[in-house]
């Protein structure tokens, strides 16, 4: 580590509050009334129904979301016997790993004791706070004493992540090697350096994929272990071999596998040159490997490299295991971590190596490119599938094998549940993809219509939404271009995609005169009706106006004036002539709706009526009661000029609809936070906070949201286009790819519903 990032990890750990951790309530405790439920007398009634009924302790308390992360620091990861004080922030960040990776709550337990076994009786002492133990840190062989104790007299998952989770990692990289390199485990030859933890975990669960115990060579800091030595512990015995071969170097040669998890440098150029053909070398040792993978690979050019380092590929990183493993296990109650779940966690992870990558992987690690092969083995740390495949993979082992407490009816559910945790709008945009195949069920899906034919965006957004099956697409562009594109960003499976060249398309003079018609009294000649029909942004909107196509989605390379032009011109708006922005917001579970964000630069009050009841119906549509808001300035003053202008368009929207909830103007706190109308405002018709808030003019409601977004954590969809006839979004291009795909899914459910409108009427 260098001299300038210690001085960092130092000042990052000791500015502000000094730690990583911090404990928070999950409930409300700002009121008198709500602290008489969280303590005393509320806090008797839990209390009464876990002694009547001990499981109830998982419905009313955290124990089953609480892991212990617990050490003694006599062997922390590259530092060794530094001791429990020192190893603290070692296990803070582990804590850390635990609630970003599978949004588990962790203690970080420290044990200054002198015997292995009063360390397993204060752990023990434990079980009755925590849902399972996650040891860490701990000096082999000890670790293995502890652990298998701890095991037998202890009914939670226990864990010991630097066995386990190395091992289960190591070995998921292991199958998709040896699927590559085309060998069977039963007749590899692995060759172990290091017999600590780990090792001796790795060997064992490879024994569990077929590797067989004969050709398993392991070698400690004295050479191989052998049946002759009289130094070997009980765990290394079981890995003894009878041979006349001493050294590491003789060890190797002729080998298939090399496992290191040792010291840097042991593994020599001249060792790797006498191992077989496509050699397999896992270099673990951290923070420097046993061979470095750019000395490896101009040794060997035909070797897969895998180390514990995230600035080479193929990096055995534990995170990819333990918060997921512990997901799944606490999920279903297990009352341990069993083989079969250990087993399941590496044909999940294995699995999902071999499946392509979603952009959102990529757009992490600095837009590079990840295909199963040499260099991408396992999956990466911030794959967001990772907990979506290992914790239902371990719960349905976990359940199977019979230590489970608590059955899941439906993994596929409990799967999208996991996705939640990617974030709320994760979990909204699923339920709208089930919503819309819901709809889907005996109808064609709909028909949207994509005019940037080459963006790369939208060619990768729709290489994810294909899997889910919920639109057919058409492309705009010239056939051999696109597909030039499709195979530049390596997402062929789109190319039985229709791809349509405007020109070239047998509707194309029909558009054209269509166009013609209804534009000729609008300064548009027939020639330039044909040019612009030869547009694909004209085109496309030509389609969803003639019935073609059920929507259209642009703004990915072009800017948004010039994309929201033809919608105008050819789709049209309602008979109220107000087009307008909207961008839904979630914030802490709450879903807000911003209008205008990106259309009218300063709206009349009759256009903010208007922009008001289109937001309404958005709202409604997703079964949420409407509560408008018009903001302003000032609350309820009716200044002139802008407080006027929005106590003028409550009074329009009141006229119209006199059955919604609309007040104004008014400030944006008081809006959003009904204890201020509450106490101050208590005339206001809107309460329980608004949920449409209509701004006065396009600066207010594109700042407004953009800032919410980038300071306040909150999660936009959008933008989407309100008051057109016809479903057709643009986005903007600063857009990101989930953002594509987002949009892609609420035009889809905004297409059937204008479906079902029609079919009604």
């Amino acid at each position: 580590m260098s001299v300038d990032l210690d001085r960092e990890a130092l000042r990052y750990h000791k500015e502000g509050r000094p730690g990583k951790v911090i404990v928070t309530s999950s409930k409300d405790c700002s009121t008198e009334h709500a602290l008489s439920l969280a303590y005393s007398p509320g806090v008797a009634a839990p209390c009464k129904e876990i002694a009547k009924s001990p499981s109830a302790v998982y419905d009313y308390t955290s124990k089953g979301n609480l892991v212990a992360v617990i050490t003694n620091g006599s062997a922390v990861l590259g530092l060794g016997n530094i001791g429990p004080l020192a190893g603290k922030p070692v296990m803070e960040g582990k804590g850390v790993l635990f609630k970003q990776f599978a949004d588990i709550d962790v203690f970080d337990i420290e044990m200054k004791v002198d015997t292995n076994d009063e360390f397993i009786h204060a752990v023990k002492a434990l079980e009755p706070t925590f849902g399972g133990i996650n040891l860490e840190d701990i000096k082999a062989p000890d670790c293995f004493y502890i652990e298998e104790r701890l095991k037998k007299e202890m009914n939670i998952p226990v864990f010991h992540d630097d066995q386990h989770g190395t091992a289960i990692i190591c070995a998921a990289a292991f199958m998709n090697a040896c699927e590559i390199t085309k060998r069977k485990p039963k007749s590899t030859k692995v060759v172990f350096n290091g017999a600590g933890a780990a090792s001796i975990a790795c060997a064992k669960l490879l024994l569990k994929l077929g590797v067989a115990l004969k050709n398993i060579t392991m070698c400690d800091s004295k050479g191989i272990i052998h049946t002759e030595r009289t130094d070997l512990n009980e765990y290394k015995e079981q890995f003894a071999v009878t041979t006349k071969k001493r050294t590491l170097s003789e060890a190797v040669d002729g080998s298939d596998v090399f496992i290191g998890l040792s010291v840097a440098g042991v593994m020599t150029p001249d060792m790797l040159k006498t191992m077989n053909k496509k050699p397999i070398v896992f270099a673990m040792a951290n923070p420097d490997p046993e061979i470095l993978p750019p000395l490896a690979l101009a040794t060997r050019e035909d070797v897969i490299m895998a180390t514990g380092r995230s600035d080479f590929p193929n990096q055995v990183n534990n995170v990819l295991g333990f918060p997921s493993i512990f997901r799944g296990a606490l999920d279903v109650r297990a009352t341990c971590i069993n083989e079969e779940m250990k087993l399941a966690a590496v044909h999940a992870l294995a699995d999902l190596a071999r499946e392509d990558v979603p952009e959102s992987v990529s757009s992490a690690y600095d837009n590079r490119s990840f295909h199963f092969g040499p260099d991408y083995i396992i999956p990466k740390p911030f794959d967001p599938r990772v907990i979506m495949k290992v914790a239902p993979a371990v719960a349905k082992a976990a359940m199977d094998s019979g230590v489970a407490q608590k059955k899941i009816e439906s993994l596929k559910a409990y799967e999208e549940q996991l996705e939640a945790l990617q974030g709320f709008k994760r979990s909204f945009i699923r339920t709208i993809i089930n919503r819309v195949k819901s709809k889907a069920k005996g109808k064609e899906l709909p028909i949207l219509v994509f005019p940037e034919g080459r963006s790369s965006k939208i060619l990768k957004a729709l290489a994810t939404v294909q899997e889910e099956k919920v639109i057919q697409p058409l492309i705009l562009g010239h056939r051999d271009s696109v597909l030039a594109r499709m195979k530049e960003l390596e997402v062929m499976q789109l190319q039985d995609i229709p791809i349509i060249a405007p020109i070239e398309h047998p509707k194309y003079q029909e558009y054209t005169e269509k166009f013609y018609h209804q534009r000729k009294r609008k300064g548009v000649m027939h020639a330039e009706a044909e040019r612009l029909m030869s547009d694909p942004y004209f085109f496309s909107a030509m389609m969803v106006q003639n019935g073609d196509a059920n929507g259209l989605i642009s703004g990915a390379t072009h800017n948004y004036a010039d994309c929201v032009r033809p919608i105008l011109q050819i789709i049209g708006t309602g008979r109220r002539k107000t087009a307008s922005g909207l961008n839904i917001v979630i914030h802490n579970g709450r879903f807000i709706f911003f209008a205008d964000t990106t259309v009218n630069i300063d709206p009349t009050a009759d256009q903010l009526a208007t922009i008001a009841i289109h937001a309404s119906r958005v709202a409604a549509h997703f079964n949420l009661e409407p509560r408008i808001a018009m903001l302003s300035y000032s609350n309820f003053t009716g200044y002139p000029g802008l407080p006027d202008k929005m106590q003028k368009a409550v009074q329009i929207v009141q006229e119209r609809y006199p059955n919604l909830i609309v007040d104004g103007e008014m400030q944006a706190d008081t809006a959003v936070n009904p204890k201020i109308t509450e106490k101050i405002f208590p005339f206001c018709n809107i309460k329980g906070g608004a949920n449409v808030l209509v701004f006065p003019n396009l600066a207010a409601g594109n700042i407004g949201y953009k800032l919410v977004q980038q300071l306040g954590g909150g999660e936009v969809l959008g933008p989407f286009l309100m008051g057109v006839k016809k479903p057709a979004n643009v986005l903007q291009r600063t857009c990101t790819v989930d953002d594509v795909i987002n949009t892609i899914i609420l035009t889809a459910l905004e297409a059937q519903a204008y479906q079902e409108r029609v079919t009604v009427q």
